[in-house]
C-alpha cells in the first residue's frame, strides 16, 4: 500500500441532532478525555513544559482541563461530541441516570 495516500473517511454525522442532556454530557467526556490523555503521558514519563519537546518528553498541555487553551478544549469537545453522535447514529441509546440513582462522578 506504499505510495497510496491515506484519505480519511469518517462517518457523516451532520444529520445527527442531540438533545440537550447529551450535549451537556459532551463537556464531561471532553474533560475525561483530557484526564485519560494526561495520565497516559505522565505514565510514559512526560512532564509539563512551556514548549513541546518530544526528546525531553515535555508538553504544555499537561495541565488541568480548565487551563487548556480554548482551541485545545474545543478539540477534546469535538472528539467527545463525535463519539456521542456516532453512538446515536449507530442506533445506541444513551439514557441519563434517574435522579434518585444519582450520577457517578
Amino acid at each position: 500500500m506504499a505510495g497510496k495516500p491515506y484519505i480519511p473517511a469518517p462517518v457523516t454525522l451532520d444529520d445527527v441532532t442531540l438533545p440537550d442532556a447529551l450535549l451537556q454530557l459532551t463537556e464531561t467526556i471532553a474533560r475525561n478525555t483530557h484526564e485519560v490523555w494526561s495520565a497516559k503521558r505522565l505514565e510514559e514519563g512526560w512532564r509539563y513544559g512551556r514548549r513541546r519537546d518530544d526528546v525531553r518528553k515535555l508538553h504544555p498541555n499537561l495541565v488541568p482541563y480548565e487551563q487548556l487553551s480554548d482551541s485545545d478544549r474545543d478539540y477534546d469537545r469535538a472528539t467527545a461530541l463525535n463519539a456521542i453522535k456516532l453512538l446515536v447514529k449507530l442506533g445506541y441509546s444513551i439514557v441519563p441516570p434517574r435522579e434518585e440513582d444519582g450520577a457517578s462522578s
